[in-house]
């Protein structure tokens, strides 16, 4: 198991290069199989990768793409991630794709639980699993010292859990076990902040540091 770190002389040559390799590996998988899976993070600093990728040119009809985790709000609202996700990677060549939209349109997303698990469960294990990072050290919704980052990172985690515990929205996230098995993961982070968080959490234990728990075969891709 190793963490590759790669660092770039900026953004914009990172997220040229990272959408590369995330576009060559969903490649690779389906010169051998039916079908891949893409699953990557909310927010806007991955966009530019996300805008490269969309014009890819792969099979996009055999790909499925979901979030890591997602905020408990409507398709159109402005904290949507889904909502970014359609305007800079949905569409071009990757609106073939088929998306999974984490947020169901139920009351809570407890409710969401079991069908959520049961339409992501057959796309397992990841093709290529796609992270960011808080300088908190938390990724997807898998926050420090949280309740719910305690059973997330449980062996026997179901395959998405619901997030309540926090000052905004409830969320839905992915857990660690489906998030470990990934077949390629990679991690993107920016500025001297994130690199020093990610440096302390190398030494936590994932219940403070919840990346912690992806650090194993990872790339991890930074600039300033």
């Amino acid at each position: 198991m190793t963490l590759e770190f790669i660092e770039y002389p900026d953004r914009e040559m990172l997220g040229l290069s990272l959408a590369n390799k995330i576009a060559g590996q969903l490649a690779q998988q389906l010169r051998t199989a039916e079908h891949a899976s893409l699953c990557v993070p909310g927010g806007t600093t991955p966009a530019p990768v996300f805008d490269t990728l969309s014009g890819s040119d792969l099979d996009w009809s055999k790909v499925t793409v979901f979030l890591n985790d997602e905020r408990w709000v409507d398709g159109e609202h402005t904290r949507s991630n889904s909502r970014l996700l359609r305007r800079h990677l949905l569409t071009g060549k990757a609106a073939a794709a088929s998306y999974i939209d984490l947020y169901t349109g139920d009351a809570r997303p407890e409710d969401a639980v079991p069908a959520l698990s049961a339409a992501i469960e057959p796309l397992l294990p990841i093709t290529v699993l796609f992270l960011g990072m808080g300088v908190d050290m938390h990724t997807a919704s898998l926050f420090p010292q949280a309740p719910e980052t305690v059973a997330a990172l449980a062996p026997d985690a179901p395959a998405v859990i619901a997030v309540n515990n926090l000052k905004d929205e409830p969320r839905i996230t992915l857990t660690a076990p489906v998030l470990q098995k990934a077949i390629h993961t990679h991690l993107m982070i920016t500025g001297a902040d994130k690199r020093d968080a990610l440096e302390r959490a190398q030494t936590l234990d994932p219940k403070a540091a919840p990346i912690r728990a992806f650090l194993g075969d990872i790339t991890v891709h930074w600039a300033e």
